[in-house]
């Protein structure tokens, strides 16, 4: 009976070996999913955010030109007066195809036409500049210059610039010195205003500062107040180019000579539509591309002088 006993157990401990045998960790860790590679991406995809950022920056201007442009046809197609953009564009064509031709001294291409403009603003605009912001920086410094000088510049600065004309006509006696002097008194306001608000805005505690340092005037001046007005003497500088191009054209339309404005009234009396509109589209851009360089300038000068 003892022999069959151990026979049975043995019997059962070889069972026992046969069966597959799992180890406590590995019974109670479940089976983990394969996780599929991730799929590489397609040159569209790699592309589609920079096209997206720029559609999202170009986008809108140009569909606003194409919707002026757009409308500009129909209206031109309603009538005869106005010319079509295709028109436009072939007159144009030939206009810039040589913008520096000269037969005489009332008949030059418009290249010539648009150098004579901007010299005179930037005449007049550089002595506005000399002059406006050192006074802006007087009347904001001063009170007592404050008081005196701003019942003239409220009285002055609503006149319109083509009311100077005359003065200058009668001053000078010629009509380009008179323009000039049209620019300078319709874009000096602009920079004084702005120049003066800047400099009466500077913190107080940076001036008891200089004055603890016992500094110069010229050193509160070139270390504390042009630092803190410098984006206000921009803005008045960006707002002045702005007025003194806007203001040339119309004041070479009544004075003659070279210049863009006279070049528009000379159209007009010609009854050439066309090289008009075309006019209107050069004082738009080179006003433009004005505004777009004194922006450029502010940012870089304001970003390496910070207040």
């Amino acid at each position: 009976m003892k022999a069959l006993l151990l026979k049975h157990a043995e019997m059962n401990a070889v069972r026992e070996l046969a069966l597959p045998t799992r180890s406590a960790s590995s019974a109670s860790e479940p089976r983990l999913a394969a996780v599929p590679a991730p799929a590489t991406p397609t040159p569209w995809q790699r592309t589609s955010p920079v096209l997206l950022k720029i559609l999202e920056v170009v986008g809108p201007p140009l569909l606003g030109i194409l919707l002026f442009i757009g409308v500009w046809a129909l209206i031109s197609a309603s009538g005869d007066r106005l010319p079509s953009p295709a028109k436009t564009w072939d007159a144009a064509v030939k206009i810039f195809s040589d913008p520096f031709y000269q037969k005489g001294p009332n008949d030059q291409g418009i290249g010539w036409n648009i150098l004579a403009s901007l010299q005179r603003v930037g005449i007049g605009f550089g002595m506005a500049a000399l002059i406006g912001i050192p006074l802006g920086f007087l009347i904001g410094r001063v009170q007592f210059l404050n008081a005196m000088f701003s019942p003239i510049i409220s009285l002055l600065r609503p006149v319109s610039p083509l009311a100077w004309l005359p003065i200058g006509l009668l001053v000078f006696k010629a009509a380009n010195p008179a323009a000039i002097w049209v620019i300078f008194i319709s874009s000096i306001w602009p920079m004084i205003i702005n120049t003066a608000v800047g400099v009466s805005r500077v913190p107080q505690d940076y001036l008891n500062v200089a004055r603890v340092l016992n500094l110069s005037p010229w050193k509160v001046t070139m270390k504390i107040l042009l630092p803190a007005t410098l984006p206000y003497i921009l803005t008045g500088v960006r707002l002045s180019i702005g007025v003194a191009w806007l203001v040339i054209v119309a004041a070479e339309m009544l004075t003659g000579g070279v210049g863009i404005g006279f070049w528009v009234w000379d159209e007009w009396n010609n009854l050439n539509v066309e090289h008009i509109l075309i006019a209107i589209f050069v004082v738009g851009i080179v006003g433009l591309l004005l505004e777009q360089a004194l922006i450029l300038i502010a940012k870089r000068v304001t970003h390496d002088h910070p207040v």
